[in-house]
């Protein structure tokens, strides 16, 4: 092998350094860190993250100082060309660009702390944005006392801790400005999340949806908190996630959420939405009635979405979607949602009797529940008290489901086995 150190010893030091890092990397080859002890292990795993974070802080700055880079191919920054060449995600490369820009901006003295690995970069992240929502006219000392403030809290708090007391900065550089200075910020800050609402629904092909938004914390904080009324309370907290008691098995926590969010807004009103013409918001869903009642064939809304007989039977115990039952020339026999849903009171009997999800094991209480008839509509089943009892959102799904037989315990409470 040709002798190279004279030409690395004439490069400049940025070069040197990466040039004797990947001989180092080369000399290591592949270690196996079984054969380290616990302590080691331990070692290890804090050092090399810390010299990633000052590899990774190093590189974002020669990122930051690389617009020539950029303008010698004619792309719009060197995030665009990195991610090119490294063939890594463009919107993460996007992120250490803005991170580059900003450090450079205003944030010089937390890209310094980064670099000698006393912040890592998701904190240097959250101290160049708190600086950057600081107005362009606050004088520089204020700026300078803010941005040693906050990297010095680096030293105790994660990015989540270092966004609070960036919220609350005026408190410690300008008390006597802070209440005015926080109201002007909330302010803004509400009327950025406001323009920066969106959703999206992306039709996956496979029978469901990916929803995609952003939407204001506030809003935020207020659909957890209705979602959290539709999840069963049994959670394992060492998993995260909630075991269904009615057949003891594990269910993710995010799946959970997915479920609760369905039955919100197959719980909205219609009523209080905003009116199509003269009738109010509704959704139809056709069946035919001989296929229903065997199991033969799915039902379908009027956008073509299919829908499987089960499906469209819980729908019709107590979601204010109309079921057109079709004869067998296509006649609507039956679109009767009013005797087909339990009244006011008749739900208010039921809450007072059942207390609770009837599923065995299960705690939701009854004003998150549904309605659902024991004996089917389909089949000639009634729609009074006796025939019906208070099942939560995921196990009215189950009692339909054809993959589960359920059973009526003595007690009234409903037992769930898979079919085999």
């Amino acid at each position: 092998m040709a002798d190279t150190s004279g030409t690395i010893d004439q490069q400049p030091v940025l070069l040197r350094f990466t040039a004797a890092l990947d001989a180092a990397l080369d000399r290591l080859g592949d270690p196996d860190p079984a054969f380290l002890s616990t302590s080691e292990r331990r070692r290890a795993l804090l050092e090399l993250a810390r010299e990633e974070e000052r590899i990774t802080a190093l590189r974002v700055r020669v990122q930051g100082a690389a617009d020539d880079v950029a303008e010698d191919v004619g792309a719009r920054d060197a995030g665009v060309v990195l991610a090119s060449w490294t063939r890594r995600d463009r919107r993460r490369v996007a992120a250490e660009q803005r991170l580059a820009d900003a450090l450079q901006r205003r944030s010089a003295a937390t890209g310094v702390a980064w670099r000698e690995g006393r912040l890592n970069g998701e904190q240097a992240a959250v101290i160049a944005a708190a600086l950057d929502r600081l107005p362009a006219t606050v004088a520089p000392e204020l700026l300078g006392r803010a941005e040693e403030h906050l990297v010095d809290q680096g030293g105790h708090h994660d990015p989540h801790g270092l966004r609070v007391l960036g919220s609350r900065i005026w408190e410690v550089i300008a008390p006597d400005e802070a209440e005015e200075q926080l109201r002007r910020a909330v302010e803004a800050q509400e009327r950025n999340a406001r323009a920066a609402t969106k959703l999206n629904l992306h039709r996956m092909g496979d029978g469901s949806t990916r929803l995609c938004g952003r939407i204001p914390d506030g809003v935020a904080t207020r659909l957890a908190t209705l979602l959290e009324a539709f999840t069963s309370p049994r959670r394992d907290h060492l998993s995260g996630s909630v075991r269904d008691p009615g057949t003891g098995e594990r269910l993710p926590a995010e799946r959970l959420r997915g479920q609760a969010f369905c039955t919100l807004v197959e719980h909205a009103d219609p009523d209080r939405l905003p009116r199509h013409g003269q009738a109010a918001t509704s959704v139809l869903v056709t069946i035919d009635l001989d296929r229903l009642r065997a199991d033969l064939d799915a039902g379908a809304l009027l956008d073509g979405t299919p829908l499987s007989p089960g499906e469209v039977r819980r729908l019709a115990c107590s979601s204010e979607i109309i079921p057109l039952v079709l004869g067998g020339d296509g006649e609507i026999l039956d679109q009767g949602r009013a005797s087909r849903l339990f009244t006011t009171p008749q739900r208010k009997a039921m809450a007072v009797r059942d207390r609770q999800c009837r599923a065995a094991g299960c705690s939701v209480p009854a004003p998150w529940c549904e309605a659902h008839h024991l004996h089917p509509w389909s089949q000639g089943g009634r729609t009074d008290l006796a025939d019906g009892l208070l099942l939560c959102s995921f196990h009215h799904h189950r009692i339909h489901d054809p993959a589960y037989d359920h059973q009526h315990a003595p007690d009234g409470g409903v037992t769930f086995h898979r079919r085999t």
